[in-house]
C-alpha cells in the first residue's frame, strides 16, 4: 500500500483535473440550479493529511464565522443599490445599477465577457462555470466538476484557464482543451502555499498571474511552472493585467500593487500604486488602461498614472468587476450577503452603464 504524499496525490480523481467538457444545458433561471456543496482546500476532511506531508505546512486559513454562523439560515435582506454619482467621462449620474442574477450560496465569482452580451463566471459551492445573458437572467452551465473552482481568464488567443480553490488547488486550462495547468509549486502541491487561490489574470504568452489570499503573488509560466513574486503581500486578491499586459496590478488590503512584467512573465518593481476606498478585490480595466477596483462596497477608478479619479458607490458586498455587454460599456458587478458558508449565504450580479469600454482583444 501506498503512503505519504504520492498515495494522496493519487486519490485525487482524475474528473477533477480532466473532466470533460459539459454539454451545454438549456437557459434556466436561477431558481432551476442547485447551489451545490462545494469546498474549499482548507474546509476538506483531508486537507490536514495532505499538509502534514508539506516541507513547511501553511497556518491554518479560514473565512467565515464558525459553527454558531454555520447554522444561520434566516433569510438576509438584499442590500440597497446606491445613487450613482457623475464622474466625467466615465459614468452619468444618471446611471443606475440593477440586478441581472441573484442566487443562494457561495458562488457567482471570477466573471468575464463572454460572447455575444454573455457573461460568464465561476461558482464555489455549485463547482461549475456558468454562461449569463444579462438580458434575460437566464443561464446555462457550461462546465462541471471544477474543484470549488472560482475565478475566471481569457487570454488574447482565447485561452479560458479556471482557478481551482478545492483540495488540490490550482488553476485548470478549460478551453481549448481541458487539462490540467497548473497545481505545483517547488515539486509540492501548491496547497502548501496556503491560502485560497483567490483570482487569476492570464496573459498572451501562455501563462496565468494568481492572487492567493493570505499568502501572495505567482506566476505560472506557460508550462504551468509556479513562481512567487513581490514581499508582504498577504492581503492578496483581485489581479489584472493593463491593456498591454506592461503592468500587473493586485489589490493588497487596501492598496492597489504595480509590479512591471518583463518578456518573461517576471515581475520586478513592486509599488504601491494607489489607495483604495476598502479593502480590494476583483478589478478590471478600460480601453484607456484606467483601473476600476471593487473596494469596500464601491468601485474606485483610478488613472494609468495612479491618480484616483473618483469612486462609483455600490450596493454592500460587492467585490469583483468586469466589463461585459454586446459593446463592453456595461460594468458588472459580483455582490456577496449574508454569511459565508452558512444557509444564508447569497449572490447577485448587478449591472450598470457606463460612459467608458473595456478593452476589446482581452475577455477583461
Amino acid at each position: 500500500m501506498k503512503t505519504g504524499l504520492s498515495s494522496l496525490l493519487t486519490l485525487l480523481p482524475a474528473v477533477l483535473l480532466l473532466g470533460a467538457i459539459t454539454p451545454v444545458q438549456a437557459q434556466q433561471p436561477a431558481s432551476a440550479f442547485e447551489r451545490g456543496t462545494g469546498l474549499q482546500s482548507w474546509q476538506h476532511p483531508n486537507y490536514p493529511a495532505l499538509i502534514a506531508q508539506c516541507k513547511t505546512p501553511p497556518a491554518p486559513f479560514r473565512i467565515g464565522g464558525g459553527a454558531q454562523a454555520a447554522a444561520s439560515n434566516a433569510e438576509p435582506p438584499a442590500p440597497a443599490l446606491p445613487a450613482v454619482q457623475a464622474i466625467a467621462d466615465i459614468v452619468a449620474a444618471d446611471a443606475g445599477w440593477r440586478v441581472v442574477w441573484a442566487w443562494q450560496g457561495n458562488n457567482a465569482d471570477g466573471p468575464i465577457a463572454g460572447d455575444n452580451g454573455t457573461l460568464l463566471f465561476a461558482n464555489n459551492d455549485a463547482s461549475n462555470v456558468m454562461q449569463l445573458d444579462p438580458a434575460t437572467g437566464l443561464a446555462r452551465v457550461l462546465y462541471e466538476d471544477t474543484n470549488t473552482g472560482g475565478a475566471l481568464s481569457r487570454n488574447k488567443k482565447g485561452e479560458l484557464f479556471l482557478a481551482m480553490r478545492g483540495l488540490h488547488a490550482g488553476v485548470q486550462q478549460l478551453e481549448p482543451d481541458r487539462m490540467s495547468f497548473a497545481n505545483t509549486i517547488n515539486n509540492e502541491p501548491l496547497d502548501c502555499a496556503g491560502g485560497v487561490l483567490n483570482d487569476i489574470s492570464a496573459d498572451n504568452k501562455g501563462g496565468v498571474y494568481i492572487a492567493t489570499s493570505g499568502v501572495g503573488v505567482f506566476y505560472a509560466d506557460p508550462v504551468g511552472e509556479i513562481t512567487q513574486y513581490g514581499t508582504g503581500m498577504t492581503g492578496a486578491n483581485g489581479i489584472i493585467l493593463s491593456p498591454d499586459e506592461s503592468v500587473l496590478y493586485v489589490t493588497n488590503g487596501p492598496v492597489l500593487v504595480a509590479f512591471d512584467v518583463q518578456p518573461d512573465g517576471s515581475l520586478t518593481n513592486q509599488r504601491d500604486f494607489a489607495k483604495l476606498g476598502g479593502s480590494g478585490d476583483g478589478s478590471a480595466v478600460d480601453e484607456q488602461g484606467r483601473i476600476f477596483v471593487a473596494a469596500g462596497g464601491g468601485v474606485d477608478v483610478i488613472e494609468p498614472d495612479g491618480t484616483v479619479l473618483g469612486r462609483i458607490p455600490g450596493p454592500a458586498g460587492l467585490h469583483g468587476v468586469a466589463f461585459g455587454g454586446t459593446d463592453k460599456r456595461t460594468l458588472f458587478g459580483i455582490v456577496f450577503y449574508g454569511g459565508w458558508g452558512t444557509p444564508s449565504a447569497r449572490n447577485q450580479i448587478v449591472a450598470l452603464p457606463m460612459l467608458v469600454q473595456g478593452i476589446l482583444d482581452r475577455a477583461k
